[in-house]
């Protein structure tokens, strides 16, 4: 079989253009700087290209790349590379510079706080406007669990941000 290279069909412009964002997004929230998230986008499409999995429907596509999105940034997270660097935030931070992402309400802040796990659930359901059922199955964990995770997560966030705000 000859190495042939990749073109880009309508239907994988479409699959980018569906998916992007999420992807992006969701890695960005777990990697927490650009360079690392863009990483793991492509590494994330490049495994979807490459592999050409058959999907049941729409829901078990969006689930495996939600899937395969939380399994590169494990990956990045586990690499030596990773755990022997220091963050140029942190660096920035010991410098005694501001941090360079800051929103009015402290939220950011609140959900980079959280751990990992209750971060990605948190994100899949209020900022990709996921069910707890899609998570469920995107995660691989049982619907309880993922209930349990959101109300955990939204308990740490009133922690965090004050009796007056309401999550």
């Amino acid at each position: 079989m000859e190495n042939r290279p990749f073109r880009p069909d309508a239907a994988a412009g479409e699959l980018l253009e569906e998916y992007a964002d999420l992807i992006y997004k969701l890695a960005f929230s777990r990697m927490k700087n650009a360079a690392d998230a863009e990483d793991v986008f492509q590494e994330v499409f490049l495994r979807y290209f490459s592999k050409r999995p058959v999907f049941d429907s729409e829901e078990h596509r969006k689930a495996w790349l939600i899937r395969v999105t939380l399994n590169c940034c494990n990956k990045l997270f586990a690499s030596a590379w990773r755990r022997h660097r220091a963050s140029l935030d942190e660096a920035m931070e010991s410098a005694g510079d501001e941090p360079r992402c800051q929103d009015e309400s402290g939220v950011l802040a609140a959900m980079d706080k959280l751990p990992p796990a209750y971060r990605t659930v948190v994100h899949l359901f209020y900022y990709e406007d996921l069910s707890i059922r899609q998570i469920s199955m995107a995660l691989r964990k049982k619907e309880g669990t993922i209930k349990s995770q959101l109300n955990r997560a939204r308990a740490m966030l009133k922690e965090e941000l004050g009796e007056g705000f309401d999550v």
